[in-house]
């Protein structure tokens, strides 16, 4: 499947809710997993502002790739944040997955080494 990496240096990125398992599936309630680390697959929807627009993004990250508090208004670094279109049954989109969602609070609140 063809992933166009995204370059999100020049933006602004922040938690809009925190991290939710995804479904697979809605009529079983089944939770999707990583097809090659069989690690439990989490949704992360962020606002991710830049040139002006600010949109609303869905992003699919496994389990072991979010750390920190992401609650509301959090900003947030994504790492390895990739494109992927789809098309199925007549629809299409375009699905975001990355590597690790780190919350850069978190970060900040860390004591700097002398």
């Amino acid at each position: 499947m063809r992933q166009i990496p995204v370059d999100t240096s020049a933006a602004s990125v922040m938690a809009a809710q925190p991290p939710q398992a995804k479904v697979k599936d809605r009529r079983t309630g089944e939770i999707a997993i990583d097809a090659e680390t069989g690690t439990t697959l989490m949704t992360v929807n962020v606002m991710f502002a830049a040139n002006d627009t600010v949109e609303l993004l869905a992003v699919t990250v496994p389990k072991t790739g979010i750390s920190g508090d992401l609650t509301m208004g959090t900003p947030v670094a994504l790492t390895g944040l990739v494109a992927r279109p789809w098309e199925r049954d007549g629809r299409h989109g375009i699905a975001f997955r990355a590597v690790a969602v780190t919350s850069l609070v978190e970060n900040a609140a860390k004591p700097k080494a002398a």
